[in-house]
């Protein structure tokens, strides 16, 4: 059994994390709420409160071309390699306060530990609030990371809000400079040792088992699908059940279906969240049904043997109903395995703080999923209350805040950059 370690904790420490996490949540379009997206002068604002904070804790702080906040706090020698930390500071509609800042304001207060205590490792750490994770604004989304990473292709600068702006004017009106040519803004090889992330879970597993903090063993890979079905309109009085061709309950069996699949499938979600008939009458058997397929897994040979599975069945159901089902891919990512040696040292620095460690994927999408075409990622997960989040109803404790900024502590001190360097 792993012995308890000294803990560092301070409590006024714990309880400052939590203050900024309310403070920044006012910076929000939503006087009753907490909206926050990508470029707005909401962004802008809590963008340079972030950069004060980190100036505060002894990083010298910038803002990048495409408003990402990146605070550097030199190693023993300037100019070493770093380790990145951070998450998102851009925010769904009526969210939370603790999905992606938290991550934020965490790493500030582990640097802001070790500057006050006069440490500096043989590596740099590089601090990083990304401005866009969400997608809210604009149809793309983890521009900040992909800038980082060196992924953005510059044609997304033409995507436009629902407002008809440009992400272009958009980053002009923010501030940004040279974001005419965002593969500029890349990390160059050899720069980043690693990107390791601190997160709500988003998910009920570790309050479920009494965990402040669980370590991600990766970040699953989705795809989601628009299925349109097609039947014959009807009078819903007039037409014998056996001699319908109802598209709705066509694709309402092909959800279940779905379900069905995902449920007898281990590590895999699949979800259906928008569901539309046409015509749409009380009285007219529907002549077409569309909705929406999210499919997750960590594993993405689990996730396309499932998606056969589920698509054999849709074309089942539609011959023996006597409709037709057409599918669309509207969206696909990879799943994003982290780092072994990463994982292994995060979970020692939990050991050490006698917790017991424990692995579990992520089934949200964060932004390692592009920094990982940049270099090895890893990611700690924070109890959430109810598994709750994207939701004002989003909370952790000031205690298990404390935890994880203790752990990042000393998963930092205990770091060696050579396998990431190898």
């Amino acid at each position: 059994m792993p012995q308890p370690a000294t803990r560092s904790h301070d409590d006024n420490a714990a309880a400052l994390v939590m203050s900024r996490l309310d403070a920044l949540a006012r910076f929000s379009t939503d006087p009753d709420g907490l909206t926050r997206l990508y470029l707005t002068p909401e962004h802008r604002a809590a963008a340079d409160q972030v950069a004060a904070w980190m100036r505060e804790a002894g990083l010298a702080a910038r803002i990048d071309g495409v408003g990402n906040v990146i605070g550097r706090y030199e190693g023993a020698r300037p100019g070493l390699p770093a380790l990145l930390l951070g998450s998102h500071i851009d925010t769904v509609r009526n969210a939370g306060k603790y999905d992606g800042c938290f991550g934020v304001i965490a790493a500030i207060a582990a640097i802001s530990r070790l500057d006050a205590a006069g440490i500096r490792l043989n590596f740099a750490i590089e601090i990083i609030a990304f401005g866009d994770e969400e997608g809210v604004r604009f149809p793309v989304t983890l521009s900040g990371s992909r800038a980082l990473a060196g992924t953005l292709d510059p044609a997304v600068l033409d995507a436009t809000d629902e407002n008809g702006v440009s992400l272009r004017a958009a980053l002009a009106q923010f501030g940004s400079p040279d974001f005419e040519d965002p593969k500029r803004l890349a990390y160059r090889p050899g720069q980043a040792l690693g990107y390791c992330e601190l997160h709500i879970e988003q998910g009920p597993v570790l309050e479920a088992e009494d965990l402040p903090v669980g370590v991600v063993t990766a970040i699953a890979g989705a795809a989601r699908h628009s299925v349109e079905v097609t039947g014959v309109a009807g009078h819903s009085g007039t037409v014998p059940m056996a001699l319908r061709h109802d598209a709705l309950c066509a694709a309402s069996e092909m959800i279940l279906a779905a379900e069905r699949i995902a449920r007898d499938t281990e590590e895999l979600v699949a979800t259906t969240g928008m569901i539309a008939a046409r015509p749409g009458a009380v009285n007219v058997i529907a002549a077409g049904a569309k909705f929406s397929l999210d499919i997750r897994s960590a594993s993405d040979a689990i996730r396309a043997q499932a998606t056969r599975d589920i698509f054999a069945e849709f074309a089942a159901i539609a011959a023996r109903r006597g409709t037709t089902v057409d599918i669309g891919k509207t969206y696909e990512a990879a799943a994003a395995p982290c780092a072994r040696h990463l994982t292994d040292a995060l979970e020692a620095s939990v050991a050490r703080h006698g917790i017991r460690p424990r692995r579990l994927p992520s089934g949200a999408g964060h932004d390692g999923l592009a920094m990982i075409a940049l270099c090895p990622i890893a990611m700690l997960f924070v109890r959430c209350k109810g598994g709750i989040s994207h939701n004002p109803a989003e909370s952790i404790t000031t205690a298990d805040a404390g935890v994880a900024v203790d752990v990042l502590v000393d998963f930092l001190r205990h770091f060696d950059p050579e396998p990431a360097k190898g």
